[in-house]
């Protein structure tokens, strides 16, 4: 008997094998949970289907997190086929790559909105039509954050202010949701290639500071991220909301690498 037998919950934002939704559901669906999927478009359901089918998913639904529309017909399939919702797992971000380069103050108006909108808005959008179907369920939500959402990260610009957004999100969100029996709380991960890390400038050398900073040496994997998200989604985290907890091998806590620490502390 897995922990998350008889549990059904929604994952979105898949894309391909490498994604931390996939990793996240991996562990999900290792534990007995009966798994629902989303995805954007054609291109991507060429990816995300396959997946899904492989786990036994028989829900795969196109969504837009930028249309109410999307998001409600989402819920309505999901009300037919299942009736309730025990967890949603929301694994989206999305940025213009040109607001990546160059300096922050030449963000656009528009692509300002665009990353808030789907990287923290369709959190709330997210949250508000699944109510209904988490009735009585004592549900749990859970998002991916990053570290560029309380510390400078190069060529991140408008998705660190975008994830910002989205971790106090998860507060307001918490509060609102704690006296209906329901808890929120996010991720934040350290550095994974993704396909949406792809349209990061100098990703490796980013993961490369994050190695050598890192009390563990190392970079964390998505089964690690994935076994974190089991348990904000199981009756074994009942107590926690609002929370964002990294699971980084530790960059967060660290200001010099030991390496640094270890030079400086020879020259004395």
């Amino acid at each position: 008997m897995g922990i998350m037998k008889g549990k059904k919950g929604l994952v979105v934002g898949v894309a391909n094998e490498r994604s931390i939704a996939w990793g996240i559901a991996q562990a999900l669906h290792r534990e007995g949970a009966e798994l629902a999927f989303t995805y954007l478009n054609d291109s991507l359901k060429k990816r995300v289907k396959p997946l899904a089918e492989g786990i036994g998913s028989k829900l795969v639904l196109p969504c837009d997190v930028g249309s109410d529309d999307d998001i409600k017909e989402v819920y309505k399939e999901l009300e037919k086929e299942w009736g309730g919702l025990d967890f949603l797992v929301h694994s989206v971000a999305f940025a213009n790559k040109d607001e990546l380069k160059g300096a922050f103050y030449n963000t656009s108006r528009d692509g300002f909105a665009l990353a808030l909108d789907i990287s923290a808005y369709s959190l709330v959008a997210m949250t508000r039509e699944a109510l209904p179907l988490m009735e009585g369920r004592n549900a749990s939500i859970i998002t991916l954050t990053y570290y560029g959402a309380e510390k400078v990260i190069p060529n991140y610009n408008v998705m660190g202010v975008g994830k910002a957004a989205l971790e106090t999100s998860v507060r307001y969100l918490a509060a609102d949701l704690g006296s209906l029996g329901h808890r929120i709380n996010a991720i934040s991960a350290g550095p994974v290639r993704t396909l949406a890390a792809a349209g990061i400038g100098d990703f490796r050398k980013i993961q490369r500071v994050n190695e050598l900073r890192t009390p563990m040496q190392r970079l964390v994997t998505l089964e690690e991220i994935g076994n974190t998200a089991l348990y904000l989604c199981s009756d074994h985290s009942t107590g926690m909301t609002g929370e964002v907890m990294h699971v980084d091998c530790g960059f967060h806590a660290m200001a010099l690498s030991v390496q640094e620490a270890q030079q400086l502390s020879s020259k004395d």
